[in-house]
């Protein structure tokens, strides 16, 4: 098994001919990592809600290397109509899609429910990416390529309430964000496990951005009825803290790229409590191996999105 010490991009090998596909690529580290993979020569596809905001990226991404191969894809994670239509726009357009980053999300808002009734944050950081990962299964497992899916190091604060998965009961934003970050890392785990029983060629990996300076923290608290003492909180602690957004876009790309990254793996940065650092695989909180909740968890999110094909 190859070890990492301090992964970086300079480790990637030619990318020419693969395709990405991005969940918010369009800003932060999502947007980061677009950038590092076209810089080796791959297709890029940027999946977002706004167009504006994504050929925004894609003029930035294009100014910085003009041979940059980038694309827009119209996603709403927590649309399912969206989803098919972008499934569907991506199936027609590319032939082979190497790799899948989950690594759009919200943190910490007001409550807020998507049109189907999932708090925001489930709907949108597990069940979204739950749901498009099942449908671009196939055009993956053609390639023989990768799901990463971008968890946190709030997993370890979380906790995968089976009884009230979507905040009915009550609702406290810092406790569902890392309920959705807990199952972020428990789906990348458990779709390992499945992937394997099924003798799939795809492979499933974690990832986390350590503490990375990108308006992730200021977005959910900024909505109408959020924290101001959260927001206000978190304009400090991004200066004072945090690494940039292109440090924190590492471990995605060594996950979706890097030719010995491993299925069942989790990357992100090792030093300051796992918020900054070298890059390689890092702490796993032993809830997320929990191999039952994972197992009640899966049954639960088909119930919702819709169930797996291996």
């Amino acid at each position: 098994m190859h070890v990492y010490k301090n992964w970086t991009p300079a480790e990637l090998s030619s990318l020419d001919g693969r395709t990405y596909l991005i969940t918010g690529g369009n800003s932060g580290i999502g947007l980061e990592a677009t950038q590092i993979l076209t810089d080796h020569g791959a297709n890029v596809v940027i999946g977002c809600r706004s167009a504006e905001k994504a050929m925004s990226a894609i003029s930035l991404v294009n100014k910085n290397n003009p041979k940059a191969n980038v694309q827009f894809v119209a996603l709403d994670l927590t649309d399912p109509d969206s989803i098919s239509a972008a499934v569907a726009k991506i199936e027609a357009e590319h032939p082979k899609l190497d790799a899948l980053i989950n690594n759009a999300g919200v943190m910490q808002p007001p409550l807020r429910r998507t049109k189907e009734g999932f708090e925001l944050q489930m709907g949108t950081n597990h069940l979204g990416h739950f749901r498009l990962s099942a449908q671009l299964y196939p055009l993956l497992k053609k390639s023989e390529g990768r799901i990463v899916t971008v968890s946190s190091v709030a997993h370890k604060w979380g906790k995968i309430n089976l009884d009230d998965l979507q905040s009915e009961k009550s609702y406290e934003p810092t406790v569902a964000y890392c309920q959705s970050k807990l199952a972020n890392l428990m789906f990348a785990f458990e779709l390992d496990r499945r992937l394997q029983a099924a003798n799939s060629p795809v492979k499933s990996m974690g990832s986390h951005p350590g503490y990375s300076a990108t308006n992730l923290q200021s977005a959910g608290v900024g909505m109408e009825g959020g924290s101001a003492l959260m927001a206000w909180m978190y304009s400090l602690t991004n200066k004072l803290v945090a690494q940039s957004a292109l440090k924190g876009s590492y471990p995605q790309v060594l996950a979706a790229a890097d030719e010995h990254a491993r299925s069942g793996a989790y990357y992100g940065p090792t030093g300051l409590m796992d918020c900054r650092g070298p890059v390689s695989e890092c702490f796993v909180h032993a809830k997320a191996n929990d191999e039952d909740v994972a197992g009640k968890l899966w049954e639960q999110s088909e119930a919702l999105v819709g169930a797996w094909s291996f």
